[in-house]
């Protein structure tokens, strides 16, 4: 801070030359200039270093001090954020009339600044703030810009979220006869929800907006018990057999007759001599009547499909070709 104090004045010849001086702070009057927007209500400058006095009454006094402000955190790109803390400096007691603060520089100083390993400072401007509904408030407001270094959130969070669910994708890969199906769902599931926890530690709890992150890892969690989900329904029905369940005939008709039309697939060649023969034996039972043949001291009979053939030769030609005695003509 610099000022000018009339009552301190001297003429440098009266005092061989001498036109500086550096007195205690205490002993002077100082200004009191506080931060207005205090986070910790510790107004007071915690240690009063001396001040440099010129003959001409310009004062020069620059303390040490850390100062604590209430900034508003904006999460929504984290790790890419960008934030901005503003601070504000004004008289506690004087108004405008008594003490006019003015901007030395439009930019603070970054002289002795420590470089930090997780923000970086983007700029440090000031402005001077007026009030047009009063003419006596005035204040110094410098806006912190700073950016914040994302290696060590992209190589510790993004990139493991990243690889646990492309994990869910293969879950869809593994066999249904494979025993560890649910459990490589379930195990991505779990890491994922331990990120979640991760991520709510480090970003400040504030409902103003969600980071992208968050959302990414809640959708991911979605799909992830979608497929848990869709992993049951396909071992459910994997380890049915015909013995335990039956296809109801509103499946049939959905996949084997619906959707492959609309899917442009065509269904397998019947040309599996089981199955020829069991749609020969059906066709022949529906288009011909059964006909039963006793035979000579039998108690049971015999179903013969294709009788025609049997009336044409007659029961004695028919028992010739299978080499049996011709049955006894009735007197």
């Amino acid at each position: 801070q610099e000022w000018e104090d009339y009552r301190l004045t001297w003429k440098p010849e009266d005092f061989d030359n001498m036109k500086k001086v550096r007195l205690p702070s205490k002993h002077i009057w100082l200004p009191d200039v506080v931060l207005y927007n205090n986070a910790d209500g510790m107004y007071e400058v915690s240690f009063y270093s001396n001040a440099v006095i010129s003959y001409d009454g310009s004062i020069f006094w620059l303390p040490p001090a850390i100062y604590k402000s209430a900034c508003k955190i904006e999460v929504k790109h984290f790790p890419f954020d960008q934030q901005n803390c503003t601070m504000k400096f004004r008289s506690w007691t004087y108004d405008r009339t008594e003490i006019d603060l003015v901007l030395k520089s439009e930019v603070a100083s970054l002289d002795d600044f420590t470089p930090s390993g997780e923000w970086d400072i983007v700029a440090l401007p000031g402005r001077r703030n007026e009030n047009p509904d009063d003419s006596t408030y005035v204040d110094i407001t410098y806006d912190f810009i700073i950016r914040r270094k994302p290696l060590f959130y992209t190589i510790n969070l993004i990139i493991p979220c990243i690889l646990i669910t492309s994990l869910a994708i293969l879950v869809f890969y593994l066999p249904s006869d494979c025993g560890e199906k649910m459990t490589l769902c379930i195990s991505v599931l779990l890491a994922l929800t331990v990120f979640l926890l991760l991520i709510s530690k480090i970003v400040p709890p504030t409902s103003l907006d969600v980071p992208l992150v968050g959302k990414y890892l809640m959708f991911t969690m979605v799909l992830v018990t979608f497929s848990i989900v869709t992993s049951v329904c396909v071992l459910n029905v994997h380890h049915r057999s015909p013995t335990t369940h039956t296809m109801p005939p509103w499946v049939r008709t959905l996949f084997l007759r619906k959707l492959p039309a609309l899917l442009f697939m065509k269904q397998p060649q019947q040309n599996c001599a089981r199955q020829r023969l069991r749609q020969r034996r059906h066709t022949q039972e529906r288009a011909a009547t059964a006909t039963l043949f006793l035979r000579a001291g039998a108690r049971a009979c015999t179903c013969y499909a294709n009788p025609g053939a049997a009336k044409a030769e007659g029961l004695n030609g028919y028992r010739e070709r299978q080499g049996q005695a011709p049955a006894p003509a009735a007197g």
